[in-house]
């Protein structure tokens, strides 16, 4: 069989924009599933979502935000207590060890304020890009493409990046969509990710985007069997 030719990059882009267009469609309430109220909450909650679910973040952050609420609480917090409260979203001493770590970042460079640009927040204890971008779109409303799992598994599945490589990944789609709509995409690709669009057999035939999709038929494509695969959420 030969292989089709890459899409003409005006076609890739009209694609990519139709799809953005058809997600948001489909998920018109997409959002983060984190519960924050501030640039720090929200940084908080991300290092605490590794290895874990929203919906468990959630659950703890709702007592740990009564508790801490300023960087220099962290920064002062006791390590017994603070794995206490975080042990059940998992490798909690480590992730003790980073927000205490972070808030006496924070207050030692920054005034014990988060820094809103991308350059600043990637040197905090424990945040990498992708929290950095979570954190400047969700909280600070910059426009940012946040590549998780499920954002990079979608971002190559409808052909609008080759990599494996988050960072090639975000210049890649953002080649493709408008700066203003980064943000708004994250989330619903996250949301199309988990609740269709599986890493192992996305459901297919209940697809909302199939007929715009290069990698239709990845999953199953009967609708009834690709319905039961269906995950509908919330998972906050």
């Amino acid at each position: 069989m030969v292989p089709q030719a890459a899409p003409r990059r005006t076609a890739l882009v009209r694609r990519a924009r139709r799809i953005n267009r058809e997600l948001a469609r489909l998920y018109p309430d997409a959002h983060i599933e984190l519960n924050f109220t501030s640039p720090l909450e929200l940084l908080v909650a991300a290092i605490l979502s590794a290895q874990t679910t929203d919906r468990r973040v959630n659950e703890v952050t709702r007592v740990l935000f009564v508790r801490y609420r300023t960087a220099a609480d962290y920064a002062a917090a006791d390590p017994a207590e603070l794995e206490r409260l975080i042990s059940p979203t998992g490798f909690y001493r480590a992730k003790a060890n980073q927000l205490i770590t972070l808030g006496q970042a924070l207050c030692d460079r920054f005034g014990g304020k988060v820094p809103d640009t991308l350059e600043e927040l990637v040197t905090l204890p424990g945040v990498g890009r992708k929290t950095a971008n979570l954190v400047l779109g969700d909280a600070f409303g910059k426009p940012s493409l946040t590549v998780d799992t499920h954002f990079a598994r979608l971002a190559r599945r409808f052909g609008w990046t080759a990599h494996t490589d988050p960072e090639k990944i975000e210049q890649d789609v953002g080649a493709l969509l408008p700066r203003q709509e980064w943000t708004a995409a994250s989330h619903r690709l996250i949301w199309h990710g988990r609740r269709v669009c599986h890493a192992r057999a996305p459901a297919c035939g209940a697809c909302g985007i199939a007929r715009l999709c290069p990698s239709f038929g990845a999953g199953p494509t009967d609708p009834q069997t690709a319905r039961k695969r269906v995950k509908p959420g919330p998972f906050s």
